[in-house]
């Protein structure tokens, strides 16, 4: 049980809420390359995204895993984006900030997207059932080639007013 829920009631909940923040922040990263703040779609993205991210501290665990240093650095990315966000206004430097940090933030949640869908989609397993194989990589590489891209334009390209 987590929160109540049975491991499997919450790995839906769980599950949910990441498909909702990658799809939010996708369309949240849209706005930032056409200069738009997009607030609403933008909060949805950034709250589900830190409930997804803290919710997988609750998952039962032995000891440190990879994903919970993932975790970890999303929890403090998806922090430092609210701050410059929400607190600092994308005043100055704090837009650039903003927008690096949300792009990570989107980018760590699709890389686990990557990574859950090896392992659970026995289409995908198939070529990669360690997680080591050449079409994981590969894989991989362009997902952080394609947000690299995304977090060069959105720095260039998102320059609204100041709130």
């Amino acid at each position: 049980m987590v929160l109540g829920m049975t491991l499997t009631a919450y790995t839906i909940l769980h599950v949910v809420l990441s498909i909702i923040g990658i799809a939010t922040g996708l369309v949240a990263v849209g706005g930032l390359l056409a200069g738009h703040r997009l607030s609403i779609t933008t909060a949805i993205f950034l709250i589900t995204t830190l409930a997804t991210t803290l919710g997988g501290f609750l998952f039962p665990y032995n000891g440190f895993t990879p994903a919970i240093g993932v975790g970890i650095v999303s929890t403090v990315i998806l922090l430092i984006a609210i701050a410059a966000r929400y607190v600092f206004r994308l005043r100055g430097s704090w837009r650039w900030v903003y927008v690096g940090t949300a792009v990570l933030a989107l980018y760590l949640n699709a890389f686990v997207l990557v990574v859950q869908s090896f392992l659970k989609v026995p289409a995908l397993n198939v070529y990669a059932p360690t997680g080591s194989e050449t079409p994981f990589a590969v894989t991989q590489g362009v997902v952080l080639a394609v947000f690299i891209v995304l977090g060069i334009l959105s720095i260039w390209r998102f320059r609204p007013a100041t709130a």
